[in-house]
């Protein structure tokens, strides 16, 4: 009778979290259907795994400082006059969708240009670092110590020396090379005001509480409150010397001055409040002007710690408001379903869909997970291209020509439940045809896969994408 003991045990605690998982509101019936899988089948490891990786749990005090922050920060946000109420055409939508997520409107009177994809990004940004005479906020998930980090580290020192207040947010687990290096050390003593975002401190207490795998996986930068910089570029080189063999890094990266500075600053100080207590609300009292005839563009900062959608509903938004022609660049596509419907349904209604996707990718896990997706794509007619030059890091969605989004947001379940991003939509043709310029020397990179060439893959790899593609609600 008590050798059935341990086994009555588990089957009780089984039952009882299949049952948590049930109750759960606002959430996908596939995912309760992946998480009860997982907890049947894998004796202990399902139970243990649900319960650390199961439900995004963050720490109450923690959850309440930030919607306090946020109140704060909104009770100092003032609408400036390039707010917009409405947007012209199949944007108007997206708009709407992108502020009833991330809270801010459309800006028109932006001037927002296309950086180099190569190091000279670099040379842009420290420069703008090397003029500035008020502030430098910087906000990286990786900032490596290799030759583009230096640069940025020497330029935030001097820039300190000469008074200017340097404020810097890395986020613990990505910029690791650079918190054990002689650099960030070197920051600090000479004034820089440097800070971790989510430490891991205590990691087995922690976990009772939070999930020890929430990331700041943005990357943002503003100086003096008149430029700014977004995209998917971390502070590092092209070469990224963590993880060499992929090499090059193909990013993005944009450079704004205009209203959206003003936003792209709120997710900054959201940030820096959260993490430093120190109100510096008042940086967002003055209202930046805009050009004549400048970009629209908006904002969308998002993360674990908000409940009223996520970046995938901004995405899907956007890809149903496609009527020609729909480019994605991703570098990881595990899609919800919302979202994988979406594109496939656009290829369906006569959209040419192009999808480019790195051929090697840095996990291989995912790579297996998101090749699952392929043939439903490649057989709803979306066109697959393969990148061939490196990694494709660049997150990039043109629609028709007239407006894209960018930033730090890829299309997996990460970016959408468990990460802190940030993403702009701008609707401009000038800026998209510059996008799309840029998309084009992607597919120029890549080899296209068919869905013939999907069918010749060996029947174990076929297998395999399968069966780790029913686990992408769990990724």
């Amino acid at each position: 009778m008590w050798g059935d003991f341990p086994v009555i045990l588990h089957y009780t605690a089984a039952l009882a979290v299949s049952a948590r998982v049930l109750m759960r509101p606002r959430l996908e019936p596939s995912v309760r259907l992946a998480w009860i899988l997982v907890i049947e089948v894998l004796p202990l490891v399902g139970i243990l795994s649900y319960v650390l990786f199961g439900e995004i749990r963050i720490r109450r005090a923690d959850l309440q400082k930030r919607r306090d922050v946020r109140d704060r920060l909104t009770g100092r946000w003032r609408p400036g006059p390039h707010d917009l109420n409405r947007v012209p055409g199949p944007a108007a939508a997206v708009v709407a969708a992108n502020r009833a997520v991330g809270g801010l409107p459309a800006v028109d009177g932006n001037d927002i240009h296309l950086l180099p994809e190569d190091d000279r990004a670099i040379d842009v940004l420290v420069a703008e670092i090397e003029a500035a005479r008020d502030h430098v906020h910087l906000l990286f998930y990786i900032w490596l110590p290799d030759g583009s980090g230096r640069r940025v580290a020497q330029a935030a020192i001097a820039a300190a020396g000469r008074g200017v207040a340097v404020r810097v947010i890395v986020d613990a687990f990505g910029s690791r090379p650079l918190l054990r290096s002689g650099w960030w050390g070197a920051m600090r003593d000479a004034g820089v005001d440097c800070r971790t975002a989510l430490p891991l401190v205590y990691p087995v207490f922690t976990m009772l509480f939070q999930r020890l795998d929430l990331r700041n996986h943005r990357k943002a930068v503003v100086i003096d409150g008149r430029v700014a910089f977004a995209g998917s570029r971390n502070c590092a080189d092209m070469d990224f010397a963590v993880k060499p063999r992929f090499s090059p890094w193909i990013d993005v990266m944009v450079r704004i001055e205009g209203p959206a500075v003003r936003q792209v600053q709120a997710a900054f100080l959201a940030d820096w409040i959260s993490y430093t207590g120190h109100d510096l609300g008042h940086m967002l009292d003055a209202v930046q002007p805009g050009s004549r005839g400048g970009a629209i563009a908006q904002v969308v900062a998002t993360g674990p710690d908000r409940r009223q959608g996520s970046i995938s509903d901004c995405m899907v938004t956007m890809i149903h408001a496609a009527r020609r022609r729909l480019v994605i660049a991703t570098p990881y596509y595990v899609p919800d379903a919302a979202l994988d419907a979406a594109v496939r349904s656009a290829a369906r209604r006569g959209v040419e869909v192009v999808m480019i996707l790195p051929e090697r990718n840095d996990s291989l896990l995912v790579a297996a997970v998101s090749e699952g997706f392929w043939g439903g794509l490649a057989s709803a007619g979306v066109r697959l291209h393969l990148f061939r030059g490196g990694l494709l890091h660049a997150k990039i969605i043109s629609v028709d020509g007239q407006m894209a989004m960018l930033g730090s947001a890829n299309l997996d379940r990460r970016s959408f439940e468990l990460n802190y991003e940030l993403n702009i939509l701008v609707v401009d043709p000038v800026l998209t045809g510059e996008l799309g310029e840029r998309q084009r020397s992607y597919l120029a990179r890549s080899r296209p896969l068919s869905p013939d060439d999907i069918r010749r893959w060996p029947w174990w790899r076929r297998l395999r994408n399968n069966i780790l593609a029913l686990a992408s609600p769990l990724l």
